[in-house]
């Protein structure tokens, strides 16, 4: 950074005023493993004389001892910052790098290659505004490039350089690259990128990246540097309509109270209309505030604290938007889902979504189709799994603001994530909220669940009985009604068997079909436990998250898990029906605690240990703790 400092030594104010003028560039490089992400990287902050004294006597040594070049050089041992990345010779986790030219900033995102880490690319590409996609020049098109091309184009990301690497080691073919090009130009076209600039470059030698290279006298196209200070990008969410998460509520003291966040979508000033969503409440923003002093103006981008007029609800999740031009709000949409899990994405299992500030529980209620992302066909799925993108619907637990992610990718972009490990599955575009949504409304009935089990003489409650397949549920749970019948109580026992000879009969037993087994008898419960009924539930239900669902269904204190506790090999001892047996001889697939897989609950109402207890005397334990509950008298 020779330049710089001689620059900073000559005159700061001089400097610092002429860097602020810049424009900035977001751009990330991806492409398949091993195209030369990190090399180009590192070339560019090179070349740029971005690098102090003491990087540069890092790199050289560095290169001597774990680089790929044969002690030359190795550029993208500026960029692979990760032990296991050097190691391997690959990027593994979004390395960010910040650079400047005469006429521009930019910040680089490095994304990995590996279809392993393609969740990673998707964070870096959130964010950028052009994307410079790596081939090999020896391999061409590859899968990871049509997948990372689609999910540039996903991610609202118009402009795209496709730099042809490595063009030394095929003797700076025009041919070459010529075939590359009209290739990836006609799977652009497909997915509706538009702007690609075509380069033939040699990251490792320079050819093209800062000056034009005389190994490609046929080429009379921009460096790929020349194109990086000079594209134009289209106007930012600046120019939409006012958007602003609120992420805190500010109250030092009594008397101030205002509402913090970053605006995500065009200016604001002091005296503006402003709505809050969902509540749809307006007021007047009496000042913009932040730590340097009130703005007259603020705009995407900037994180301040709003005070407003009215003395209206306001809390962490809402978003404050132009009462003239407001987002819209709804609970059921349509979405992209980029999965990012080992396990596959389910339909009917709740997870969590993070939109903005807010999260709220979301079930994908139906999936469309997953997209091939070679053919771009569109395939018919159940599932979703690691790095497949899909089409689905969405149910929300609540309704939330929003814009179409063509529209505002702050407003229309979210995360998903799993209920048990807090992990992010998945990250997903809204397109547009279901019409249905608008038709569908809570009907107001007198007549309520408390009246109901009053005229019976009860509470109801939800008895829900897990175990595995010869566990006993069934014949604890029929003991336990029968019990209850004979105290005069008003029962209904779902029993997994029964159910599938009817509403469930068209389900297997795939991870899907069982979710979605869960998912339907606990609606059915959750009615039953309406009509003022005491309702025995008898299913493996062997994931817990589907049985957290069922829990999530009622209000509080009318679930009552019940672990029918057998050990596998007692349950198999038993096996009643002959299913254990079958299952060993490969005849029942997916068959619960051989080749599938049951969660026992962590933490349960009530545990029955078959093995200590008799069926009769388990169902006395279980009436007994009805009564300790209060839900029976």
């Amino acid at each position: 950074m020779a330049q710089v400092s001689e620059c900073v030594a000559r005159d700061i104010g001089q400097y610092l005023e002429a860097h602020s003028g810049k424009g900035l560039l977001r751009f990330i490089t991806c492409g398949s493993v091993d195209d030369g992400k990190s090399t180009l990287i590192g070339r560019l902050l090179y070349d740029s004389k971005m690098l102090h004294e003491d990087q540069l006597a890092a790199l050289e040594a560095d290169s001597k001892r774990v680089g790929t070049q044969g002690g030359e050089l190795d550029f993208a041992l500026l960029v692979d910052g990760l032990s296991a990345e050097r190691e391997q010779g690959i990027t593994i986790d979004v390395a960010y790098r910040f650079f400047s030219t005469g006429r521009r900033k930019f910040i680089v995102a490095d994304t990995p290659g590996h279809e392993q880490y393609t969740r990673n690319m998707v964070t870096g590409a959130s964010t950028a505004d052009l994307a410079v996609l790596l081939v090999d020049a020896r391999k061409g098109i590859l899968t990871q490039t049509r997948r990372h091309s689609y999910l540039v184009g996903l991610v609202g990301i118009r402009q795209v350089v496709l730099a042809v690497n490595k063009l030394d080691l095929v003797e700076y073919s025009r041919e070459t690259f010529e075939r590359i090009e009209a290739q990836y130009r006609e799977f652009a076209a497909r997915i509706g990128i538009e702007n690609v600039v075509c380069i033939p470059i040699s990251a490792l030698r320079g050819d093209n990246v800062l000056v034009p290279s005389g190994n490609t006298p046929w080429y009379h196209g921009p460096t790929l540097m020349g194109q990086l200070e000079t594209v134009e990008i289209a106007g930012g969410a600046q120019d939409g309509a006012f958007r602003m998460p609120v992420q805190w509520v500010n109250r030092p003291n009594q008397d101030f109270r205002g509402f913090s966040g970053r605006i995500v979508g065009g200016t604001i000033r002091p005296g503006a209309r402003v709505r809050v969503l969902p509540s749809a409440r307006d007021t007047t923003v009496v000042r913009i505030v932040t730590a340097d002093g009130d703005l007259e103006q603020a705009e995407a981008g900037q994180s301040v604290t709003l005070t407003l007029a009215d003395e209206i609800d306001v809390s962490r999740g809402d978003v404050l938007v132009a009462a003239d031009d407001p987002a819209a709000v709804a609970d059921q949409f349509r979405a992209t889902v980029v999965w990012m899990s080992d396990e596959h994405m389910l339909p009917g299992r709740p997870y969590l979504m993070k939109i903005g500030a807010r999260t709220v529980g979301v079930t994908f209620t139906e999936l469309h189709y997953r997209i091939n992302v070679n053919t771009l066909e569109h395939v018919a799925a159940k599932t979703l799994d690691l790095n497949e993108i899909g089409v689905c619907n969405l149910g929300l637990d609540r309704p939330v603001a929003f814009d179409p992610y063509a529209k505002n990718r702050d407003m229309g972009g979210f995360i998903v994530i799993d209920r048990i490990s807090n992990n992010t599955v998945g990250a997903g575009m809204i397109e547009f909220a279901l019409r249905r949504a608008d038709n569908i409304h809570w009907q107001a009935i007198d007549v309520d669940k408390g009246a109901r089990a009053a005229l019976k003489g009860q509470k109801s409650c939800i008895l829900w009985f897990t175990g595995l397949s010869g566990s006993g549920k069934s014949t604890i749970a029929n003991i336990v009604e029968k019990k209850l019948h004979a105290a005069g109580r008003h029962t209904y026992l779902l029993d997994g068997d029964n159910v599938r000879h009817g509403l469930n009969k068209d389900l297997g037993f795939t991870d899907f079909d069982r979710v979605e087994n869960i998912r339907r008898v606990g609606e059915v419960a959750r009615l039953m436990a309406d009509a003022g009924l005491v309702t025995l539930v008898s299913f493996i239900s062997p994931f817990r998250a589907e049985r957290r669902m069922a829990r999530g269904l009622a209000q509080e204190g009318e679930f009552l898990e019940v672990f029918v506790d057998t050990p596998l090999e007692v349950a198999e001892a038993r096996d009643p029906k002959g299913l254990y047996r079958k299952a060993r001889r490969g005849e029942i697939r997916n068959f619960t605690g051989i080749d599938s897989p049951y969660e026992p609950p962590e933490s349960c109402e009530i545990r029955i240990d078959t093995t200590a207890l008799s069926a009769e005397a388990a169902a006395d334990h279980i009436i007994a703790r009805l009564r300790e509950a209060g839900l029976i008298g």
